[in-house]
């Protein structure tokens, strides 16, 4: 866990950690629905939102946001470890998996598309309505309703050597639970090496540890909203390969391009707002030299210590009971599963979960209640669940926060 002293440089960085600017004094536990921003992202988009310049011109504004989107990029590709391929900046995550989907089983060789019952309505809504239109079957491999995740056996169970497409979920915006991405990618190369593999980060960007040249995928995408920047825009990276496809292009634009229509050098400059925070925390944690390594390190250390949090947060502390230890609560996914990456999803038998929410918002702590629809219903339906309460963590809380939590879901 980060020293007390650490902790509160963390905290300084991000606007409203402490009170919400409509509501006041808050804890923030709702960070799977959009984490806090960073302070260096709101002065940068202030700035360039006052620029009137656009790419492309021949005037030094115009190279100077060039450049910037340039380096944003290189600092993508470096928080990523990706080797080559494009750096796309769309609508949203949800719009540029859409677009990636679309792409691939628009321009892979015949056969099937690949994905399983865990993943976000993001991408199974991109595939079920792709793979329709390009005349191939979509196949679901199921998750293990216990633990809230899929595994690369599972995978490989499934997958055969015509697989075109397969779409892999980092981590569960529900469960919270983390799946072994390059473990599920050699799987599905072991037998169908050339399948293009799409990867929803979304939920998994803000706790670090993303590395798409050693999972060997070909498309990941995040939004940026959720991990320390804003909304407005996604972020993706897609392999050459994939930019070789066939995709939506001006006619006589250039050879590779995705984007269409100019874009915001605000969105790419806050991109490397959030890079330079993790290379920052990565300094603070160890004495890597290269920016990468430091990116490395500061993955591990937000695990460890949102790992810890949670730990706390399901087993207790000091006097305090966990939910574990209350009476009718159930965790979904176990409260021993190693998978789970800054969340803890929850029930209280013979409690409506949206009087949970009222109590704790109550106690000023800010949590969200997941309900068995085209949201959560993949994971609470099989479970016989209507809804659950969903309390997401982030780096920058602290333990005083779980105690308070913990004292508030006491006195419920």
């Amino acid at each position: 866990m980060f020293s007390p002293a650490l902790l509160r440089e963390i905290r300084a960085r991000f606007a409203h950690v402490e009170a919400c600017p409509l509501t006041g004094p808050r804890i923030f536990f709702e960070n799977a629905g959009g984490a806090l921003t960073l302070n260096a992202v709101v002065d940068t988009s202030a700035r360039y939102a006052a620029i009137p310049d656009n790419q492309g011109r021949d005037n030094p504004a115009s190279a100077a946001l060039g450049r910037i989107i340039s380096q944003a990029r290189d600092d993508v590709r470096r928080f990523f470890n990706a080797p080559g391929g494009a750096v796309i900046v769309g609508e949203s995550g949800t719009e540029l998996l859409f677009r990636l989907v679309r792409d691939a089983c628009l321009g892979a060789a015949p056969g099937p598309v690949l994905g399983s019952s865990v993943e976000h309505p993001a991408s199974r809504s991109a595939c079920t309505r792709w793979a329709a239109a390009s005349g191939r079957d979509y196949l679901l491999v199921p998750h293990d309703d216990a633990t809230g995740r899929v595994t690369p056996e599972a995978y490989a169970a499934q997958v055969a050597p015509e697989t075109a497409v397969v779409t892999i979920l980092h981590t569960s915006p529900v469960t919270g639970m983390s799946m072994d991405l390059p473990a599920i990618a050699a799987a599905v190369r072991d037998v169908a090496p050339g399948a293009f593999i799409l990867v929803d980060g979304i939920q998994h960007a803000s706790h670090g540890g993303i590395d798409v040249a050693a999972a060997g995928v070909d498309g990941y995408v995040i939004s940026p909203y959720k991990v320390f920047s804003r909304h407005g825009y996604g972020v993706a990276w897609a392999s050459d390969r994939l930019t070789a496809l066939a995709h939506d292009a001006l006619v006589g634009g250039p050879a590779g391009a995705w984007e269409l229509g100019t874009r915001d050098t605000g969105a790419y400059a806050t991109m490397s707002d959030v890079v330079a925070y993790f290379d920052w925390l990565g300094a603070q944690v160890s004495d890597a030299g290269e920016p990468r390594a430091r990116i490395e390190a500061a993955g591990r250390a937000i695990h460890a210590h949102e790992t810890a949090l949670t730990q706390m947060m399901l087993h207790g502390s000091d006097n305090l009971p966990g939910l574990a230890d209350l009476p009718g609560a159930e965790v979904i996914g176990g409260a021993g599963n190693p998978a789970r990456e800054g969340l803890v999803c929850f029930r209280v038998a013979g409690r409506a979960s949206a009087e949970i929410v009222q109590h704790l918002g109550a106690h000023g702590i800010r949590v969200h209640i997941r309900k068995n629809d085209h949201y959560s219903g993949n994971i609470l339906g099989p479970l016989g669940l209507s809804d659950a309460v969903r309390v997401s963590l982030c780096h920058y809380n602290s333990p005083d926060e779980v105690r308070a939590f913990l004292t508030a879901m006491q006195s419920l």
